[in-house]
């Protein structure tokens, strides 16, 4: 398969392309850096581009069996007016321009991502794909991503939305900030510790989009994360079982609001969110407990 990938040189796509590609695809990188990082597999096709705005980038669609829309600014930071514009610009406006370049006709999959952050704070319900969405700003940011993203079925195309947890890998994201913490003995829930942690393996991750790709009956959204979501004082003590260090100093609640404003707000709260359509089409995690993805992951 031609496979194409939007915001591909960060934690998720090099993962998909070292995969894809092991495997005999062919990959198409779009990404904003003018050079592609040192661990980008050199048989990657890549391409420098702004992909919120239109441009000669959008051609390459046109030959493609599948795109992965991964492009998105991080949220990980504090949310000034600035930044949540960004936010926003980055996934709305790239999922607009990648669905404008889809050749009417031809049954392309598209592979668009979302967050269980699109089901807003719901304390202990379990939240399935059939569930409405929140009503807070990481909540409208899915929805409008998603709309965007829904448009593409009207040329033609196989659409998923692929709902993320926190993804869980060697090489960054979520992990790489909190275990310096606990390997400097400093590691622990963060508020009361009683939010949820909705979250996915790496390779459980790439194994499912490969389904994805594999399972042409499979449309629509898609919750790509663990069948045993966490408390997040689970997620401490088995961070810290697993690298020998304490885990029971808390991060005031307060504190994460000063220093992180409105994001600080979110981490205080969670989703339990299930990957009931995973499941019902017979996908088998490889890491389903949070202790044995942290081994792997950490080991």
């Amino acid at each position: 398969m031609n496979i194409l990938i939007t915001g591909g040189l960060g934690f998720v796509g090099t993962q998909l392309s070292v995969h894809f590609l092991g495997h005999g695809h062919q990959v198409t990188v779009v990404d904003y850096a003018p050079q592609p990082r040192p661990y980008t597999p050199k048989q990657v096709n890549y391409i420098a581009a702004d992909t919120t705005v239109p441009g000669a980038w959008q051609n390459e669609i046109q030959t493609q069996n599948a795109v992965i829309n991964l492009a998105g600014s991080s949220i990980f930071t504090r949310w000034t007016k600035k930044a949540k514009q960004l936010i926003y610009d980055s996934r709305i406006l790239t999922t607009r321009n990648v669905v404008e370049a889809l050749p009417a006709g031809k049954e392309t999959l598209l592979c668009s991502t979302s967050a269980v952050g699109y089901y807003g704070f719901r304390h202990d319900e379990e939240l399935t794909e059939a569930d409405s969405p929140g009503g807070d700003f990481l909540a409208r940011v899915c929805i409008d991503w998603e709309n965007e993203a829904a448009k593409a079925a009207d040329k033609g195309a196989r659409v998923v939305i692929t709902r993320f947890g926190i993804v869980l890998g060697k090489t960054g994201g979520a992990l790489g900030q909190m275990i310096p913490l606990f390997k400097m003995f400093v590691g622990g829930p963060q508020g009361s510790g009683r939010q949820w942690f909705s979250w996915i393996h790496m390779e459980d991750l790439v194994n499912a989009f490969v389904f994805v790709l594999d399972n042409n009956n499979i449309r629509g959204p898609v919750n790509f994360c663990a069948p045993n979501p966490v408390r997040n004082r689970e997620l401490a003590k088995s961070l810290g079982k697993v690298l020998y260090r304490p885990s029971f100093l808390k991060t005031p609640s307060f504190m994460l609001r000063l220093v992180l404003g409105e994001f600080g707000s979110m981490i205080l709260k969670g989703q339990r969110v299930i990957p009931t359509r995973l499941l019902e089409h017979g996908f088998t995690f490889r890491y389903p407990e949070i202790v044995g993805a942290l081994r792997q992951v950490l080991g």
